[in-house]
């Protein structure tokens, strides 16, 4: 079933590829929105271990099908081969890194606003949140197709499917993780479902310009990849990680994380 659609997506444009394969990642989160329409409340328990399990993805996912083919890809021996990824993974964490500290944002345990002051919703500024997560993975996913559409080598159609699988898995506890606490509040199913779906609206469009930015700018897929990877790892330590470890089911968490480290890496050495 793998190959089938690795040859659907090398049958058709990159960059509608792209968009194809975070539609996939978004409709994911979708499905884990949707539990809301089935439960009222999720266990902490059961919450923190999806949430440790999105941040082992996205670790894993990070440097196995991110860093290392950044690293592969760059010209040069020793110190340079490494510059571009190492350029491009501190300029991804420090675009994040202001998106934090400027847009409006709810942390998931609805104690933590961050961002400049605003009037909106805890609500909105939930999604918010949730949608600051999404745009690495968008861009991370596009930018590999992208590199595929620019005749990189080292960029393939089965690591891109690969990584877009491994997003979509980690997106659906993040799906459940924005309509549960929302429910809590005594929002309508309808309405929960509607804001957990909507984070990752973001994903497809920026799945979509990273495609395009290394297809017009072939030298900057390293950079890009590697950008794509720090925006992810900021994101892991400075939100996932410490949500997780808000109540006392840290080992629970740990291992989560570790698990969901296993299966990228599974994911990405099998089948990428």
């Amino acid at each position: 079933m793998f190959q089938t659609i690795i040859d659907y997506f090398e049958s058709i444009n990159p960059i509608l590829a792209a968009l194809y394969a975070t539609l996939f990642t978004w409709f994911l989160t979708a499905l884990g929105a949707s539990f809301v329409f089935f439960f009222k409340n999720m266990n902490r328990v059961i919450l923190d271990g999806m949430l440790g399990f999105t941040g082992g993805v996205m670790i894993a996912a990070s440097f196995w099908s991110l860093l290392s083919p950044a690293i592969e890809m760059s010209k040069g021996e020793g110190f340079i081969k490494v510059i571009p990824a190492a350029v491009g993974f501190l300029l991804g964490a420090l675009f994040i890194f202001g998106l934090d500290k400027i847009l409006p944002h709810l942390h998931i345990n609805f104690k933590e606003t961050e961002g400049i002051k605003s009037p909106w919703q805890r609500t909105t500024l939930l999604v918010l949140a949730i949608t600051l997560h999404n745009i690495p993975e968008g861009l991370a996913v596009g930018v590999l197709f992208g590199g595929v559409a620019a005749g990189i080598p080292e960029a393939s159609i089965a690591g891109a499917v690969t990584l877009a699988i491994g997003i979509g898995i980690q997106n659906f506890p993040e799906g459940i993780a924005v309509s549960m606490p929302l429910r809590r509040m005594g929002m309508s199913r309808w309405k929960s479902f509607m804001y957990g779906q909507s984070s990752a609206i973001v994903e497809p469009i920026a799945g979509v310009l990273g495609a395009v930015a290394v297809t017009f700018f072939t030298p900057l897929l390293p950079y890009a990849l590697a950008f794509a990877a720090g925006a992810m790892i900021f994101v892991v330590v400075e939100e996932v990680i410490p949500e997780t470890q808000q109540d006392k089911n840290t080992d629970i968490a740990t291992l989560g994380l570790i698990g969901g480290f296993i299966v990228m890496m599974t994911l990405d050495v099998a089948l990428g």
